[in-house]
């Protein structure tokens, strides 16, 4: 099979021919349909996620499977599925609680795991993490349902528990903040969006953001708390920065709630951040990471039926040689929407 694959932090991924996978005990194997590139696949490549090299990244993701291994037994060959990235057991006690995001035992393609930054990928724990792919929806958009956009459901609905009519503050219009957003409005919620990119805001506020604050003209937390009369009910923090950790917690008003979603690598790992402000507001501050296949359900029946429309989170549809030039974007603000892998032959 085609893959690319990184050999050196922030080194052109090689272009090269491996040996297709095997399906392992209890997996399958995918022809990979689309493969979305993240900013998390960003954190591998230039080492701040480090991962053992040579390595395939590669972990929001598509495909029909191609190969089944013993003890599969609701899939078959020519099932069109998406996986969340964290591959879950279903046999632990956190599994078995419901909880497969903290799994003792996951295994991450791209990360822990070869990647879908390839022709083929394999997926352990098929029965437990699969999901069926509506015919409805596109594999170029159903990559992000790996990644951003289920990541983005998990903090609203599962740690957050976003009420309608609340107000909900984005902090980053990246792929997962533009998921946020889309989600929140088709929530109830109304929306006010933070960015550094005039481009990015634009977007956003065309696509149905009540408000945006650009950050380089002032406060934005302040502007925030303006716009919406006290603070957000719920703020995300969708880069894993201090500086929009910081001001995602200011943003909030007196018990609101803040899902860091960002994720701190690298230099960010440890932040100062105003405990004063958590003291004082008494704010919740939620950590959130994927989100269990069991969940799946309802956000796809939301999009299965019409009810959110998040197809223009997709900007770019690129071929495999392109996924160096999409990784070295995110050394800079990034233009809108996300990339995604939908040609392998090139």
């Amino acid at each position: 099979m085609r893959a690319a694959r990184l050999t050196g932090w922030r080194q052109p991924l090689e272009i090269v021919r491996m040996d297709d996978p095997a399906p392992p005990v209890g997996g399958v194997v995918l022809k990979v349909l689309a493969s979305g590139i993240c900013r998390s696949d960003w954190h591998v490549w230039t080492g701040g996620d480090a991962v053992d090299l040579p390595h395939v990244p590669g972990h929001e993701y598509c495909g029909e499977v191609v190969a089944v291994g013993q003890g599969v037994s609701r899939w078959k060959a020519g099932d069109r599925v998406i996986a969340p990235f964290i591959l879950a057991c279903g046999a632990c006690p956190d599994c078995s609680a419901g909880h497969q995001t903290i799994c003792a035992n996951q295994v991450l393609p791209g990360f822990t795991a070869p990647g879908s930054f390839a022709e083929f990928v394999a997926v352990p724990h098929a029965d437990e993490n699969l999901t069926r792919l509506p015919d409805t929806i596109a594999p170029d958009l159903a990559a992000a349902f790996g990644c951003r956009v289920t990541t983005a459901w998990q903090a609203l609905t599962g740690r957050a528990a976003l009420k309608p009519g609340e107000w909900l503050a984005v902090f980053g219009c990246g792929g997962v903040g533009l998921s946020a957003m889309l989600l929140g409005r088709a929530l109830g919620a109304r929306v006010v969006v933070v960015d550094v990119v005039a481009e990015k805001l634009a977007h956003a506020k065309y696509l149905g953001a009540d408000a945006v604050v650009n950050a380089t003209e002032g406060n934005a937390a302040e502007a925030v708390r303006e716009i919406t009369q006290g603070g957000a009910h719920v703020a995300i923090e969708a880069l894993g920065i201090p500086a929009t950790t910081e001001a995602a917690l200011r943003a909030c008003r007196k018990l609101g709630r803040m899902v860091q979603i960002g994720m701190p690598a690298g230099d960010h790992t440890r932040m100062e951040l105003p405990w004063d402000v958590v003291y004082s507001g008494q704010l919740a501050i939620y950590g959130t990471r994927g989100m269990p296949a069991h969940r799946y359900a309802d956000l796809l029946n939301m999009v299965d039926g019409g009810l959110v429309d998040l197809s223009p989170i997709i900007a770019r549809r690129v071929a495999l040689s392109d996924a160096t030039t999409e990784l070295a974007a995110f050394d800079n603000a990034a233009p809108p929407g996300v990339a995604v892998i939908t040609d392998f032959a090139n």
